[in-house]
């Protein structure tokens, strides 16, 4: 599929990774595509799941630019998404940049994900979405960091939106609006935070105890979401929910 392009006027094909399990039980990768900007490479597998890091493979967003992720995973089928870097939208002078993601989830599938900080330098405008269907017993745990500006920058324009359906009902809805500085820095919204760290997960509760930062989501599935100054503590905290929140 082309029609979007990246800087340059270069085709954006989606990334696409795709698995599913055979009738013997055995796990198999069908499709493992990589696209403009990511190449998902297969690593040694876990005994329950496949595990495929999606490596990148330009600099960043530059204005222009259009990334695209289509992940599928079949029924019974178990997925770990890995990424090793992080990404960095620079200075679009006057642009857009765009972040699709597109999972889909069928009966009894699980998609792991475990997403690198996405970072929003000074003059970079960034529209981010993710949208997640999970069929019924579906399962997906995401953590996710968002980033505004480098070290010593206050960042540019970020929407990120979520939508997440359960057996074609919503799950979670989310429009993030981060795109004026001054509006968002406001007491009662980020204050002085640049570093916003969300572990989520969708199709099942998370076990006990409850974190004091827990949102019940619409349905089975809760968020924790922690806002700072600097990465390391978020991560330190968010670490410990993501371990906590695995399935067994």
């Amino acid at each position: 599929m082309t029609g979007c392009t990246a800087a340059g006027g270069e085709p954006s094909d989606p990334t696409v990774v795709a698995v599913e399990r055979q009738a013997t039980g055995r796990l198999l990768v069908r499709a493992l595509r990589p696209g403009a900007f990511l190449a998902p490479r297969p690593l040694l597998p876990a005994p329950d799941r496949v595990r495929i890091a999606l490596v990148g493979t330009r600099a960043g967003l530059l204005a222009g630019d259009d990334l695209r992720l289509h992940v599928s995973v079949g029924p019974g089928a178990r997925l770990e998404l890995v990424e090793p870097s992080g990404l960095v939208a620079y200075d679009h002078r006057g642009g857009t940049s765009r972040w699709r993601a597109r999972v889909d989830i069928a009966e009894d599938g699980e998609l792991v994900w475990d997403a690198k900080p996405l970072v929003v330098s000074d003059g970079a405008r960034v529209e981010r979405s993710m949208d997640v269907a999970l069929a019924a017993g579906a399962r997906m745990l995401w953590r996710d960091t968002l980033v505004l500006g480098r070290s010593g920058e206050r960042g540019g324009s970020l929407r990120a939106t979520t939508r997440a359906t359960l057996d074609g009902h919503d799950l979670l809805v989310e429009d993030l609006d981060l795109t004026e500085p001054d509006l968002r820095e406001l007491p009662g919204i980020l204050g002085p935070h640049r570093v916003i760290g969300s572990v989520t997960r969708l199709g099942s509760r998370p076990p006990e105890p409850h974190h004091p930062y827990r949102m019940e989501l619409a349905g089975p599935g809760a968020q924790v979401r922690l806002l700072d100054t600097v990465a390391p503590a978020i991560e330190a905290e968010l670490a410990a929910v993501w371990e906590s929140w695995r399935e067994p």
